[in-house]
């Protein structure tokens, strides 16, 4: 599990508890520092379970710890703020339709991401969720780089559940009957359990589902209406992590951070023609240089799928080799792990672009011996978002 470098957080301040948390230990969860919060890594099912569960049914995640701002335009006008939200990221923002969202990245300077995130067109304002361990500083990065033409407001008083898997949406038509109509990455208003939400379809799992943001006070009830669902199990970050791994998704601080760009993240996918090299509004963002160069000659090197050829998971941090005997370092594995759904080790890493090619081979150094694994195509587990 890749959790230790969002721990750091909470070794110096009491950890912050979730609106779920009462939830979380009537269920027998198994409560870890992650983030600055007190969460379930996993519940007594267990992380096998609750992985294969949320791949044959539907799992239910507190992600109340991710931060939620709202950027309102003091103009009146959403454009305003989508094009001052551009000055930071390389995503088209203006371009994003009312009740859609988009994935987007924070950028520095150097091209490097402070931060990945969720933008979504609320009609009159726009509606972000970031991560939990960045969630103070991107505050203050809006603010900084806003506050001109927007009021940012972050939402302390909403929880916010995923319910993710092939059984989602008719869970979630009992409480909110326009859910099965969403497409992926459709997100808005809509009452869910009689309760105002925003919800949105997406999913960190690979699989079909929904994100529901939730005023507090009203988390615990909702949550438990959807667990009365014999389809619906409680999801710990363990399984959470499978999850995302196998659906070839980065977590910020591993496989994505300051030092990577979008491009060698594989993450150029995000990046619209709009903000290209020849596009309307191309680059004006953090970093621009470094990245637009980048989308048109190549990054020197590439985040990839890489499959272990044993059965011994590779974990995050371990080196990696052209061959058996050289003392070159030439990458590294950022996030590793038992596959439950593929029935085998997977992981993700970066190489030199020049040996990033599918079927290549290399070696990760493991307790003194080098184990080969060979570069795969993400994702190692099908998607199945709702198009």
């Amino acid at each position: 599990m890749m959790l230790a470098r969002q721990d750091q957080s909470s070794q110096h301040s009491p950890l912050k508890r979730t609106a779920l948390h009462a939830l979380h230990a009537a269920r027998g969860g198994k409560m870890v520092p992650f983030a600055g919060y007190d969460m379930p890594v996993q519940y007594a099912t267990g992380v096998l379970r609750e992985h294969l569960h949320t791949r044959e049914a539907a799992g239910l995640f507190d992600v109340s710890h991710m931060g939620q701002i709202v950027l309102r335009p003091k103009s009146g006008k959403l454009e305003d703020a989508a094009l001052a939200l551009e000055r930071l990221m390389p995503q088209d923002i203006v371009g994003v339709a009312p009740g859609r969202q988009r994935y987007a990245q924070f950028t520095n300077a150097a091209g490097g991401i402070l931060d990945d995130l969720m933008v979504a067109n609320f009609g009159s304002h726009l509606f972000v969720v970031v991560n939990a361990a960045c969630k103070a500083e991107d505050e203050a990065h809006l603010r900084a780089g806003l506050s001109d033409v927007c009021l940012v407001e972050p939402l302390a008083d909403r929880a916010l559940i995923a319910l993710q898997g092939p059984k989602a949406s008719a869970v979630l038509e009992k409480f909110c009957a326009e859910a099965p109509a969403m497409r992926f990455m459709d997100a808005g208003p809509h009452i869910v359990a009689g309760i105002d939400c925003f919800v949105s379809r997406s999913g960190y799992t690979g699989e079909d589902g929904f994100e529901i943001s939730v005023p507090a006070e009203h988390a615990e009830a909702l949550a438990t209406a959807l667990l009365e669902s014999s389809d619906v199990l409680p999801i710990g970050l363990g399984a959470r992590d499978s999850l995302r791994l196998e659906a070839g998704l980065c977590l910020y601080g591993h496989d994505i951070d300051t030092t990577t760009t979008p491009v060698e993240g594989a993450l150029e996918w995000s990046i619209q023609k709009s903000r290209r090299h020849g596009g309307a509004r191309a680059g004006g963002f953090p970093g621009a240089d470094t990245i637009l160069r980048q989308l048109d000659n190549g990054a020197p090197r590439r985040r990839v799928g890489l499959k272990p050829e044993g059965r011994a998971p590779v974990r995050e941090g371990a080196a990696l080799f052209a061959d058996t005997t050289s003392s070159e370092q030439i990458g590294s594995v950022t996030s590793g792990g038992f596959g439950p759904s593929v029935n085998a080790p997977v992981a993700m890493g970066y190489l030199p672009t020049s040996q990033a090619a599918p079927g290549a081979l290399v070696f990760a150094e493991l307790r003194g011996q080098r184990l080969p694994l060979r570069v795969a195509a993400m994702p190692f587990v099908p998607n199945t978002y709702k198009r």
